[in-house]
């Protein structure tokens, strides 16, 4: 038996499966390969698919939906004290100012307390990557992060999104 929130992406108009897709990563020709090939039988051909177009981004693709994203910051319930956003703004600032893009790192493998030393750690590391390493770096955050949010996307009702943490840009 398919997730309801599957049965729906499925039967959704075309606009509607777009839009959901495009929360999910911010590249309109990845969403619109994924929206193309519905509807799928399962959540893992979903995810197969979602991964086949995340691999297949052009530059381009790539850099529309690099903008579309948001710095990482604290996960809600995680201590946020001024010492930490502060630190947050910093290395994100110098990541941005390097590689003209914001830093994307998939956090679902962590307890949320980690988050904040799992993104100081991976901006100070990926600050020393040639801009054509990282964007092949990026591009895997990216495409495990769309696979995550697709995966919530279709598990159903869940939890509202937290809203981007003080220090990110108000877009996004």
């Amino acid at each position: 038996m398919q997730p309801p929130g599957l049965t729906l992406f499925n039967s959704a108009s075309d606009e509607d499966a777009l839009a959901a897709l495009l929360a999910c990563c911010g590249s309109a020709r990845w969403a619109e390969r994924v929206a193309a090939h519905r509807p799928y039988p399962d959540v893992g051909s979903l995810l197969a698919a979602s991964d086949e177009a995340g691999y297949d981004l052009a530059p381009a693709d790539l850099s529309e939906a690099l903008a579309d994203e948001y710095p990482a910051g604290p996960h809600p319930d995680a201590p946020q004290g001024t010492h930490v956003l502060t630190a947050l703004a910093a290395a994100h600032a110098a990541y941005e100012s390097r590689f003209g893009h914001s830093f994307v790192l998939h956090l679902d493998a962590y307890a949320p307390h980690e988050w904040v030393d799992e993104i100081l750690t991976g901006i100070r590391l990926r600050l020393n990557h040639e801009p054509d390493e990282e964007r092949v770096v990026s591009a895997e955050q990216l495409r495990l992060l769309a696979r995550a949010r697709l995966r919530q996307t279709v598990a159903g009702p869940r939890a509202a999104t937290p809203a981007p943490w003080p220090g990110a840009r108000t877009a996004r």
